[in-house]
């Protein structure tokens, strides 16, 4: 087990333009103690630039992974946490930066977690937040809630740390050696799996339609990613997704002698 929380935290970069902001973004991190950070589909990268914004966080550039996909950058993580500033429809409330910060580090007994920030511009899309269990916001000014990348990675940056630096319980079920793992968190590789067999199931019986199941699907991954259901769980429900696939026909237990002793007669 890492000796600090933070160690588990990886920090996501999704198509980044401006090579400074990757530099900036790096040098906030390691002032919170974070030192994780994953790329992708970067405009410039590597760049000086972002060298000369990094200051003296350039070994966590050097170290930093480059991703062609946002899925592959988070397959590792047993729960990932976008951040938006734009309001959505479908999904619960995005959490407020302490709260995320909470979350996370509370994840972190099971293994990697991801906080992703979208590009300067457009920030994630609809299909990359489909990556996300959660969703966090900044309140920031409605009048003006134009946030600089790295600023907006201080934010949390901070949060992280002061969550990290405060006393807390860890519940013994997310302990990985709890059980043999048994109930630790499944992987966004196994959620995506679930999700998929899901998908195919509900097609299969006719629940969802073929032709247009995104609306649906998203909402379905918004209920299990607000369940969070353990990796014990996860494989509950597979379960019964075969079991409708392929149904098994129990015959019926033979009932034993009635083991009830007869009441006694009225005197």
């Amino acid at each position: 087990m890492s000796a600090s929380p933070l160690e588990n935290i990886v920090i996501v970069l999704v198509g980044t333009q401006h090579p400074g902001n990757i530099g900036s973004a790096a040098r906030a991190l390691l002032v919170m103690g974070l030192t994780r950070l994953r790329l992708v589909s970067p405009h410039h990268f590597p760049d000086e630039h972002a060298d000369a914004m990094a200051s003296g966080a350039v070994p966590i550039l050097r170290n930093a992974q480059v991703y062609d996909s946002l899925e592959a950058a988070v397959e590792d993580c047993a729960w990932v946490v976008g951040t938006s500033a734009r309001a959505r429809y479908l999904g619960d409330e995005p959490m407020l930066p302490g709260e995320a910060a909470s979350a996370l580090l509370q994840a972190t007994s099971a293994g990697t977690v991801a906080l992703v920030f979208g590009c300067e511009r457009t920030g994630l899309t609809n299909e990359q937040l489909d990556c996300c269990h959660r969703l966090t916001m900044v309140p920031a000014n409605p009048e003006y809630s134009s946030l600089n990348l790295a600023a907006a990675v201080q934010i949390y940056g901070w949060e992280l740390r002061k969550a990290a630096i405060a006393p807390g319980a860890v519940a013994s079920k997310s302990d990985p050696e709890f059980m043999k793992g048994r109930f630790r968190a499944p992987t966004g590789e196994q959620m995506e799996q679930f999700f998929e067999h899901l998908e195919k199931t509900l097609i299969g019986t006719g629940f969802i339609d073929p032709a247009n199941p995104r609306l649906l699907t998203r909402r379905l991954r918004t209920l299990f990613n607000r369940a969070r259901p353990d990796l014990n769980e996860l494989n509950i429900l597979r379960g019964i997704l075969t079991s409708v696939e392929k149904p098994k026909h129990r015959t019926r237990r033979e009932r034993g002698p009635d083991r009830t002793p007869p009441k006694s007669s009225p005197g």
